[in-house]
């Protein structure tokens, strides 16, 4: 724990507003009264804590979310040269008819029934007011709020730049009310990798899913073991496993050009100006477009040439996970599986 500075445009009962960003406990009741931003997280709260513990982790996790979404956003605007749209963060969403646990990046879309009547065209963060309870180290419990848990606020701003850069879905294409909320692994790995950039771990959800053991791919730790012969692919297949394939590779070619002397920055700046250079290309939102932008090998394509001075550690270091140029999903998945089970070279 430790202080941190926000830039506040304007503080209300249960929002703050930021200069990118709006973000508002959904729940009722005023947690701000002006004076000061400094809360007790008070173990999350929740529906075991008395009214002051639960009041003051609320408003805990409004200024967290808060400081870790204008952190992300000013990351990259500040590698993209130019700001994200604004964005929209609710807490306390999705509790009935039982409590959330978790978050989700929205766009509007004619079908959804289960989100408010309006929903900003440019995109919003939903976070549940939480569920269930973590093992702390010294032994105690601590109430699972997605807004007390900066991967998961994180990854879901991730989402959003994902939206305004590759826009993987062409939802620039679609009428704004009627967009769609669908992501593929692509959206789902590089939202998992920008975290792990964010926070400076590859085992981002740690905290969450200490119990799971680091191989296991529900941990989503990005390690070398995920490559593409862990890909399955598949309208029916969760993005967030496949993704991970991704983001472990990206977390790779992250630290080999760490590792030449370039500095981080240099991969990151290469990862968020490919992703808006790969979002451009489209002018018709047809079947083949969408069939494209599920390729890992087209970002990574746009990546390498956002900085061709790092492109060869990048390109050995992702064709260590079996992601190289110039392939599809399934051929890259056939190849890796092949040298898996020793078939190639038979």
């Amino acid at each position: 724990m430790g202080e941190a500075a926000l830039d506040v445009l304007e503080l209300r009962p249960a929002e703050v507003v930021l200069p990118e960003a709006t973000v508002r406990d959904e729940r009722g009741g005023r947690l701000f009264n002006g004076s000061t931003l400094m809360f007790d997280p008070s173990a999350g709260g929740g529906p075991l804590a008395d009214a002051v513990a639960d009041r003051q982790a609320r408003a805990f996790g409004v200024t967290n979310t808060a400081f870790h979404v204008q952190r992300a956003l000013r990351f990259a605007s500040a590698l993209l040269g130019h700001p994200l749209p604004r964005l929209l963060v609710r807490i306390g969403m999705h509790d009935q008819p039982r409590r959330w646990r978790g978050g989700h990046y929205r766009l509007p879309r004619s079908s959804l029934t289960d989100e408010p009547a309006t929903l900003s065209s440019a995109g919003e963060v939903h976070l549940g007011g939480g569920a269930g309870f973590l093992p702390t180290p010294d032994g105690s419990r601590y109430f699972h709020a997605p807004a007390h848990n900066a991967a998961i606020i994180c990854h879901e701003v991730g989402h959003h730049l994902c939206r305004h850069t590759a826009d993987f879905r062409l939802n620039r294409l679609r009428p704004p009310e009627n967009q769609t909320n669908r992501k593929i692994a692509l959206d789902e790995g590089t939202a998992d990798v920008l975290t792990a950039i964010l926070l400076g771990t590859p085992d981002i959800y740690g905290w969450h899913r200490g119990t799971l053991a680091e191989g296991d791919q529900r941990r989503r730790k990005l390690q070398p073991r995920w490559t593409m012969a862990h890909f399955v692919g598949g309208r029916d297949q969760d993005p967030h496993a496949d993704g991970t394939v991704w983001a472990s590779a990206c977390w790779s070619a992250r630290e080999r050009v760490i590792a030449t002397g370039a500095g981080a920055a240099r991969f990151d700046a290469a990862l968020l100006r490919g992703m808006e250079s790969a979002g451009a290309d489209a002018d018709r939102l047809t079947e083949d477009a969408l069939i494209q932008r599920r390729q890992f090998s087209r970002l990574l394509s746009a990546i390498t040439q956002a900085d061709p001075g790092i492109a060869p550690v990048v390109l050995a270091a992702m064709a260590e996970h079996g992601i190289r140029p110039d392939a599809s999903n399934a051929a890259l998945e056939d190849a890796a599986r092949a040298v898996l089970t020793g078939e190639v070279g038979r």
